[in-house]
């Protein structure tokens, strides 16, 4: 692989990385993860920023898959990535900086659905691309039940 048919895999993992961290600063707030009540199964904080860079990795190298493709279906496969990508942004403000618990589990359930929505439509283009996103919505899930908790908690 040359060095300008690496571009377009670094753009792609760059992309889910620099929104994940544009995210991160505008969600910070007062509020932090360790002063609300969180369920015992609740992650020490330090574990999110090891798994949503994985994560973020991983869908890079997955929506490269997809762009690398030649199907005529990867136009509507990477506009559902990047739909799914501003939902992702969005949830962090929504939970940390607003503080806007049950909104943020609304917004993370409509995220789950377009998760699931990429997954199918990437799958269909490449398996090895839905795949690598399988990760990602088993987090999102086990996001959403933490959510869920922290609503009920706080």
């Amino acid at each position: 692989m040359n060095e300008k048919s690496r571009s377009p895999l670094i753009i792609s993992i760059l992309i889910p990385l620099a929104v994940g961290s544009l995210s991160s600063l505008l969600s910070r707030s007062m509020t932090t993860y360790s002063s609300i009540n969180r369920p015992d199964f609740s992650p020490p904080s330090y574990v999110f920023p090891i798994v949503w860079t994985i994560l973020y990795v991983l869908m890079g190298i997955s929506s490269y898959i997809i762009y690398d493709s030649d199907s005529p279906a990867k136009g509507r496969a990477l506009k559902i990535y990047m739909l799914q990508l501003f939902f992702n942004f969005c949830w962090s403000i929504i939970f940390f900086r607003f503080n806007l618990y049950l909104f943020a589990l609304i917004w993370l359930v409509v995220l789950i659905a377009l998760i699931c929505l990429m997954i199918k439509e990437f799958y269909k283009i490449s398996p090895l691309a839905a795949y690598l996103q399988i990760p990602y919505l088993l987090w999102c899930v086990f996001a959403a039940l933490l959510n869920f908790f922290i609503y009920k908690m706080n």
